[in-house]
């Protein structure tokens, strides 16, 4: 029997990990300071040119108000799908891409680590680590999505 996995890559952001279903990244940049835009929700750092278009730079940190240290060295922009539109996701470190089987993911409880379910898809344990694995295609509103992604 053929067990479902799925591709994530694995990320951290003030010492905790995260996923995303690698199918929801298009690339994963270094890290460039964003051009900040006035008006732009807190959470969005700004804007950088990419591939010739500009990318919105969000901060998943302040996005789920989670404290967070400055940006480091190994810091990453994760460019990924919202739509047809796209959205940069500053990320601490990259850590890899796995394979990970659909029965090793459990549903999230309703709220976790301050970040509410409907951000998560769910919780995927790897070598003792518990990983909260995101939708990050939900991760702006519509509302926001409108404010940003013109």
């Amino acid at each position: 029997m053929n067990e479902k996995e799925i591709k994530i890559l694995i990320f951290n952001i003030n010492d905790q990990y995260y996923a995303t279903d690698i199918m929801e990244v298009e690339r994963i940049l270094g890290y460039e300071e964003p051009t900040k835009l006035p008006d732009s929700p807190e959470f969005i750092e700004g804007v950088i040119n990419y591939e010739g278009n500009i990318l919105p730079i969000m901060s998943l940190a302040k996005k789920f108000n989670i404290p967070y240290n400055n940006t480091g060295d190994e810091a990453k922009i994760i460019v990924a799908k919202q739509g047809e539109s796209k959205i940069g996701i500053i990320v601490d470190v990259v850590s890899e891409v796995c394979d990970v089987k659909m029965e090793n993911i459990e549903e999230p409880p309703e709220i976790v680590a301050g970040i509410a379910k409907r951000y998560i898809k769910g919780l995927i344990k790897i070598n003792k680590q518990i990983i909260i694995f995101l939708n990050i295609s939900t991760i702006l509103t519509q509302e926001e999505k409108e404010l940003i992604l013109k």
